[in-house]
């Protein structure tokens, strides 16, 4: 018994696999937090953490960075902690707080394009200018652009 595919059923195939392949396509775009407000802009004023009362380094000078991707909605998915420096239990504060960001789309971004991006949460910066970018440059990461 010989089966073959009609022009029908060759293409529905074709859409389905071009359906399911789709996703792992539409990647959002990459956008580092100094170019961020050209898509959203944060509303939040404040954000409420998850803080433990003890663990390592809590009292420590640190950072966090934090990858997101502000869905259409403004609402920040697949949070994750992808450095910590120096090690600690601190992790699971900064996904807390990026987790509470709400955004709004910018005027430039009209139709609410879901973007990429990464924020850099410091724990116990030093007041000096110089010292406090010195810690946050330990949490910088590449591939992000403008």
């Amino acid at each position: 018994m010989k089966t073959s595919f009609h022009p029908l059923g060759q293409g529905l195939l074709l859409a389905l696999l071009l359906g399911s392949a789709a996703p792992a396509l539409a990647q959002a775009r990459k956008v580092d937090q100094q170019n961020l407000y050209r898509y959203w802009i944060l509303l939040n004023t404040q954000v409420k953490m998850d803080v433990p009362n003890s663990g390592l380094n809590l009292d420590k000078p640190g950072c966090a960075a934090v990858t997101y991707t502000v869905g259409s909605d403004g609402v920040p998915m697949d949070v994750q902690v992808v450095k910590l420096a120096p090690k600690s239990d601190l992790g699971p504060v900064a996904r807390s707080a990026v987790s509470n960001f709400r955004y709004g789309p910018s005027l430039t971004n009209r139709i609410s394009e879901p973007v990429a991006t990464y924020y850099i949460v410091p724990f116990n910066a030093p007041a000096d200018p110089a010292q406090r970018q010195q810690l946050l440059d330990a949490c910088k990461l590449s591939g992000y652009g403008g």
